[in-house]
């Protein structure tokens, strides 16, 4: 239980804060990432020891895929994942009310620029640098625990650096499906593409760690 609660922490911490930072602080590009970038790596240093950190349904199938995890745990994270990107959206929106800002701007993930198969390759494409990193990074051949928290925390903003005016710059099934069960729309709708994406490209990142790079326990 120690280690579901502790993801559901972490993945509330990463949600709230970074979500807080499109939604009440208005950030730029670069606050935002860093907002996001900067809450994953306190979460990990925070919670890392009890879970490993994941935070992210993604890095869990990666995790899985590569037996660092076992199936009962996996779904176990994913649930409180799910959950507290829930228990996060609710309270932006309602700290949104607060300050009289409209109810379905909660940092949703959308694409209104780009075509869906541009917005599926480049949530694919970040998806798979990022687990990619976070796989070697955690690794006990290849890894360095002392820094992973750190990398994977710039690796995050990075990403979204790159990422955020295409598609939102998700990289995380958890971090879209809060916003967007509460804001509706076309977030919700396209939510599919959330999901599905970043898991393949957590798949790709996970065999190529496996096969390729060895980055295996």
């Amino acid at each position: 239980m120690r280690k579901y609660v502790s993801e559901f922490l972490g993945t509330f911490l990463l949600v709230f804060i970074g979500t807080s930072s499109v939604v009440i602080a208005r950030g730029s590009v670069l606050t935002i990432a860093l907002a996001f970038g900067l809450a994953v790596t306190i979460s990990a240093y925070a919670f890392g020891g009890i879970s490993g950190g994941h935070f992210n349904p993604a890095v869990t199938t990666a995790m899985w895929l590569n037996k660092r995890i076992g199936l009962a745990d996996a779904i176990g994270y994913i649930v409180s994942q799910i959950i507290a990107a829930c228990l996060a959206s609710w309270l932006v929106q309602l700290f949104a009310k607060g300050l009289g800002q409209a109810a379905n701007q909660l940092g949703q993930t959308d694409f209104p620029k780009i075509s869906v198969g541009l917005a599926f390759t480049v949530e694919t494409l970040a998806t798979f640098l990022f687990l990619t990193i976070i796989l070697n990074v955690t690794s006990k051949e290849h890894g360095n625990s002392d820094f992973a928290g750190l990398i994977i925390g710039l690796a995050l903003a990075l990403m979204i650096v790159f990422s955020l005016n295409l598609t939102g710059g998700s990289l995380n099934p958890a971090r879209s499906i809060g916003p967007a069960l509460f804001a509706g729309g076309s977030a919700l709708s396209h939510l599919w593409l959330y999901v599905v994406a970043p898991e393949v490209g957590a798949i790709i990142a996970a065999y190529v760690s496996k096969f390729l790079l060895q980055s295996e326990d």
